[in-house]
């Protein structure tokens, strides 16, 4: 009788668990909001949440990484909202956003990044992590609404994210105004504004 003699061939590593992802980065978010960014790192987030330091890094490059994403734990205007109006899922997002950067953690990583290389870890976690995953949000949210004919396909998706997203890192980083809500929302309605609306069929 023949056997099939195929190799097998089997994924590399075993995929991170959500559980220990999400664990981990409430460990994370504790102990940046309790202790401060400084004493963050990969060996305290593995002791404090039992997640193992090889799982944590292979969700988060660096410390840096986790203490960004730890920051944002709560603060990304809820995935489910890309089902509903563009305006509602912009809004939460834009608020959570600036709620983050609002605290105290927040204002000190913010007052940190004004301050460090622009090549630092600090620097590239800020802009992969919060910049980045933030366009992508947003990307996500407008394309939701094209689908369902809510609005009519930007002409270039990119410069819009950019002048979504950019007033309110320029205000972070710059500190020349704050934060706040009415800020977020003054945002949003200015996105709103260049988008164009597909008017509803008569009936």
């Amino acid at each position: 009788m023949s056997q099939d003699t195929t190799p097998v061939t089997r994924p590399r590593g075993r995929p991170p668990s959500a559980d220990a992802r999400a664990n981990a980065l409430r460990a994370a978010h504790d102990i940046l909001m309790k202790e401060g960014f400084g004493r963050l790192t990969i060996e305290a987030v593995s002791v404090k949440s039992g997640v193992g330091k090889p799982t944590i890094y292979r969700n988060w490059a660096n410390a840096s990484e986790l203490a960004m994403a730890a920051l944002m734990v709560g603060e990304d205007g809820g995935e489910a909202l890309e089902a509903g109006a563009l305006a509602e899922g912009l809004r939460a997002q834009m608020r959570s956003l600036v709620t983050a950067f609002a605290t105290t953690r927040g204002r000190q990583i913010a007052l940190t990044l004004a301050a460090s290389d622009p090549e630092s870890e600090m620097t590239k976690a800020f802009r992969n992590r919060v910049i980045l995953s933030s366009r992508e949000h947003g990307r996500r949210l407008i394309g939701a609404a094209v689908a369902r004919r809510e609005i009519a396909e930007p002409a270039d998706i990119e410069v819009l994210l950019d002048m979504i997203y950019a007033p309110v890192f320029y205000r972070l980083l710059v500190g020349h105004m704050p934060l706040g809500r009415d800020f977020a929302d003054g945002v949003v309605l200015a996105a709103l504004t260049m988008l164009k609306r597909i008017p509803a069929d008569p009936d």
